[in-house]
């Protein structure tokens, strides 16, 4: 142990380790600093006068949680696409402030943003990094990447042709994007296009593929129709978000080249179900309610197949507010998804997918200390996700509802929340 850094000692907990196998009961953890030390059966913790100790009052413990699509930069109005028209850069960094709060209080310590005007969220995540504001850790696009006038141009750097989308491809990661999002067809919640219709075509994206990996990134595509979906796997492209019409030979590709879902329940859920209030725009509760039942269906056939699945929410589109991951897992389940299958989904399974398996996602020694402890079994009831008691993100407490920690010594250490 460093003698230097704070060491705590996690004690009666359950633990669930993110990587798929069954809990066990009777756990403990050590944290040294930033970075996990030990994790084993509570009676060989080998606890020093120098540890803060925190009883975890028989919950569950597991990795911080990943959300691998959000927009950090808006909120859930009702019209994104307005949202991002009216607000400026600093209120759009402010709106992304406020929503790292809620996430990270949420328990989710890691999220992917798939797009912000102005680069924004590359920003965001600089701050985090940097210690300049609190948040979970942001793996950030930048702007995405779409034909003129294409879904999201509002949030993106349009090119058309390959050698269009390689300069935009090369611009974004001189700009620091961590991974580059790119658009394979319309979506819902841009006026003038229609979601199934495909955009970037297969020439394009494999460019877009090729430049991403050469620069030791990742290339994930929103996209909802068939043939988007198909253009964008065989290009070369890791991610599908959303995958609306999927059929067997889009989930055979997908399986064969280990390309990820990440099918954002949420979002469609969301906005048919504010969409029959009239609080959502007519045109976008119109275009979501033609893909809605599509969308399901797709799912449970993603689900049968084995293909690789992780969580993301699509946060910030409307009514869906960031920190929510857990009703995203709640739905998967309803659909076919098996509760642990789910908690790997927004784990390893989601660290995989942002190439950070290497560094989170699993509670074992090595690992950042990204840990929350909740009430409940989620492997058996999944929305215990929603009730989070403690967060600690790269080591650092972040919330503590079970105001149990004590030091071993007897000697009380003044902490400061972030």
């Amino acid at each position: 142990m460093s003698a230097s850094t704070t060491v705590h000692a996690i004690c009666n907990v359950t633990l669930i380790d993110g990587s798929g196998s069954a809990p066990q009961a009777g756990q403990a953890m050590l944290v040294d600093g930033a970075r996990i030390a030990w994790v084993g059966p509570e009676t060989e913790l080998a606890l020093t006068e120098q540890m803060i100790m925190i009883d975890g009052h028989g919950g569950t413990v597991l990795p911080g949680l990943i959300n691998c699509h959000v927009h950090l930069c808006n909120d859930g109005a009702p019209d994104l696409f307005a949202q991002v028209r009216a607000d400026s850069s600093a209120t759009a960094a402010l709106r992304g402030h406020l929503n790292l709060q809620l996430t990270l209080q949420a328990g989710i310590t890691t999220v992917r943003d798939c797009g912000a005007a102005n680069n924004v969220a590359i920003e965001l995540a600089k701050a985090v990094e940097d210690g300049l504001i609190a948040g979970p850790r942001i793996r950030a696009a930048g702007r995405v990447i779409t034909m003129t006038g294409g879904h999201g141009h509002f949030i993106g750097r349009e090119a058309d042709g390959p050698d269009g989308v390689r300069a935009a491809t090369r611009a974004e990661i001189k700009e620091g994007a961590h991974f580059i999002k790119a658009m394979a067809t319309g979506g819902v919640l841009t006026p003038g296009v229609t979601p199934t219709q495909t955009a970037l075509q297969f020439d394009e994206l494999e460019m877009l593929a090729r430049e991403a990996h050469n620069a030791g990134r990742r290339a994930t595509c929103h996209a909802i129709g068939n043939t988007g979906i198909k253009n964008a796997v065989r290009a070369g492209i890791d991610g599908i978000e959303h995958g609306f019409y999927l059929d067997d030979e889009a989930l055979e590709l997908m399986i064969d080249r280990q390309t990820f879902l990440v099918p954002t329940l949420l979002a469609g859920h969301q906005i048919i179900a504010n969409g029959r209030t009239g609080r959502v725009p007519a045109w976008i509760a119109a275009k979501s309610a033609e893909g809605s039942e599509h969308h399901r269906e797709s799912f449970v056939a993603a689900v049968k197949s084995g293909l690789r699945i992780a969580a993301g929410t699509d946060a910030g589109t409307p009514f869906n507010p960031h920190g929510d991951l857990a009703t995203e897992l709640a739905l998967m389940v309803e659909y076919g998804l098996g509760p642990m299958a789910a908690i790997v989904a927004a784990t390893s399974g989601a660290a995989t997918n942002l190439d950070l398996d290497h560094d989170t996602g699993r509670l074992v020694p090595g690992h950042r200390a990204d840990v929350i402890i909740v009430d409940g079994d989620p492997s058996q009831e999944i929305d215990a996700l929603s009730r989070v008691r403690f967060v600690m993100s790269n080591g650092v407490v972040a919330r503590d509802d079970l105001d149990s920690r004590l030091p071993v010594g007897g000697k009380l250490l003044a902490y400061t929340p972030l």
